[in-house]
């Protein structure tokens, strides 16, 4: 058996990965990267690229069919094979890209095949044994599917599948109201097909405030069939789906396939973490220090899905990434940042910062009704809603957002609460008029107490 040393072992070229990779190389490491394949990120491959693809093309079927008094657009036709084809070429090409970026790490430092953690500094991958003062451990996570669901694998789509379909189905269910789950489900219901969500819990989007949380619901029902608080169960009949639900309502509907999208555990299974002396929590997913990424005392560090999050966020993926690489290289410790969590649908689901249920003693919450904020009412979404947290010293620590344009609001609250800004000061910019920003000023000062 082949024996080679390094100074950090990074197992899994994704976005995590190739972070870790090269932030470490820049600190002068020696770096060893081990990639069982096909290669490519989550994001690129199978996530964020493609759904936005699907999310682009169902968004100019949509504003197609929705012309304005005086504009006539005549019958919207879908030619579903040439979108999901189209959809493809173009994720292949971001999918390339991270290719490429993994075949500029010169040959020799690289190892292809599963890597099997054998002891507190070592690691086996095929017939190499490698030697490494620090292991980055960035190996993705993947779907799984719930008990309950009695059909052919043909009828099961996860989010490493549905991209592949030919055709759109006429009719589809999606088990999970999750970010992912809502964005897919939204772009197949703008291209014609009719959706089914279905979730046992009675969150949406990754939302924790109840207000935006109804806003969301009753925003998203407009386009798709949403229930929640249910558990879906599904058997096949004639070559379909009969997928039934009970719980807070009861019902039933037949699809031609269904969507699971209701977690992402981290795919650790082989690795025995534990030689390395790695300490896992109830899950079998190890713990570790946010701003190291290092689990407990060993050489194990964490990055990416593999750390368990359950959702695929790139930017999450890329800076953990980074810091484990950093550390492990004998770098510094990172600095901690406010959260940000965004799904895409329209309109988009934000949370910033802290969340409504770990709000501390004192706070207070800011609101804005974007039924009044101008270009929110001009572009056709009038229904969102801005929920702003300020603490007991009149600081900014988070915000709920369900608005036409809240990827943007989202940026600006985090930016504020890194930068430690204040509610009043916060409120205190300048925000043009009109736009869907002025929401963000309406809550800052509704929160501070400031007459409008």
């Amino acid at each position: 058996m082949e024996r080679r040393r390094c100074d950090v072992l990074v197992i899994g070229a994704g976005t995590a990965g190739m972070k870790a990779y090269k932030a470490a190389r820049r600190r002068g490491a020696d770096v060893l990267m081990v990639e069982k394949g096909p290669g490519g990120s989550t994001c690129t491959r199978v996530g964020c690229m493609p759904s936005k693809l699907l999310i682009a093309a169902g968004r100019r079927a949509y504003e197609a069919r929705r012309a304005l008094p005086g504009i006539d657009n005549g019958p919207v036709a879908i030619d579903g094979p040439a979108v999901l084809a189209w959809m493809r070429r173009e994720r292949d090409r971001f999918v390339q890209s991270v290719l490429d970026e993994y075949h500029a790490i010169p040959a020799e430092r690289r190892l292809h095949g599963e890597a099997r953690v054998t002891g507190p500094t070592t690691v086996v991958v095929g017939n190499t044994t490698v030697e490494a003062t620090a292991i980055v451990v960035a190996t993705g996570a993947h779907p799984t599917v719930p008990d309950g669901l009695d059909l052919p694998a043909s009828l099961i789509h996860t989010h490493e599948t549905i991209f592949e379909i030919e055709t759109l189905p006429a009719a589809m269910a999606v088990l999970g109201a999750g970010p992912l789950g809502l964005e897919l489900a939204q772009a197949f219901a703008r291209l014609g097909v009719a959706v089914t969500v279905l979730d046992e819990g009675r969150s949406i989007g990754g939302l924790k405030d109840p207000a935006s949380t109804d806003r969301a619901r009753a925003a998203l029902a407009r386009e798709v069939d949403l229930h929640l608080g249910v558990q879906a169960t599904a058997r096949s009949n004639n070559g379909r789906a009969l997928v039934s639900w009970q719980g807070d309502e009861k019902g039933e509907t037949e699809v031609d396939l269904i969507l699971v999208a209701v977690g992402r555990p981290p795919t650790l299974e082989g690795l025995d973490l534990t030689a390395a002396g790695a300490p896992l929590d109830d899950h079998g997913t190890p713990t570790f220090d946010e701003t190291t990424r290092r689990s407990g005392d060993s050489a194990i560090f964490v990055a990416g899905d593999a750390a368990g999050s359950w959702r695929p966020v790139l930017h999450e993926a890329a800076r953990g990434g980074t810091i484990a690489g950093t550390v492990a290289a004998g770098g510094p410790p990172s600095r901690p940042i406010p959260s940000l969590a965004i799904a895409f649908t329209e309109p988009n689901l934000v949370e910033v910062g802290t969340g409504f249920a770990d709000l501390p003693p004192g706070a207070r919450i800011g609101h804005a009704d974007m039924k009044d904020n101008g270009r929110a009412s001009i572009d056709g979404e009038p229904g969102g809603i801005v929920r702003l947290y300020g603490d007991a010293d009149g600081q900014l620590i988070g915000a709920s957002i369900v608005a036409l344009g809240g990827e943007h609001l989202g940026h600006l609250v985090a930016l504020g609460i890194d930068r430690g800004i204040s509610v009043a000061d916060f409120a205190d910019q300048p925000w043009y008029h009109p736009t869907v920003e002025e929401g963000l000023q309406q809550a800052a000062r509704d929160l501070a107490g400031i007459e409008a």
